[in-house]
């Protein structure tokens, strides 16, 4: 008697993790759904370098910029995003990773955009890897820094 006890008690248990499970879930297909959603991109509608943004534009695109502007961004337009995600800018200068910027995208589209402060040493070829959450490049934009 006392090892059948025992042994309701494990099935319980077990039937209880299987539940939480189920309900962390939500629904049986919910794992199969957001591996489908994972590997959806966003699609990039324009992707440039410019000197500044205004009211949520680029302004100033160019791919050879001054030092003595300061800054420079990275301006990035999506539509079909599956989701609310994240993206990244990727910065290199000479090849080596300077800083890189998670970004959110919110469905159905949306721009975001990314700067760096400018820097004498800065001089020379750049290029920003823009990057989807599962680190797959969607875009790399060249430009280089001058007098």
């Amino acid at each position: 008697m006392h090892t059948l006890r025992r042994f309701l008690k494990l099935g319980n248990f077990f039937i209880g993790c299987l539940g939480i499970l189920y309900l962390a879930a939500g629904s049986p297909g919910a794992f199969a759904q957001d591996s489908k959603d994972a590997d959806k991109k966003p699609a990039i509608i324009q992707a440039v370098m410019c000197e500044e943004i205004r009211d949520y534009e680029p302004h100033n695109i160019a791919a050879v910029f001054s030092i003595a502007i300061g800054k420079v961004y990275c301006f990035t337009s999506f539509n079909s995003i599956p989701r609310n995600m994240f993206v990244y800018h990727s910065w290199y200068r000479r090849d080596r990773l300077i800083t890189t910027r998670r970004l959110s995208l919110k469905t159905p589209e949306w721009s975001v955009f990314s700067t760096i402060q400018l820097r004498e040493a800065d001089k020379g070829p750049w290029r920003v890897e823009i990057k989807d959450n599962n680190s797959r490049i969607l875009k790399v934009i060249k430009f280089g820094i001058t007098e």
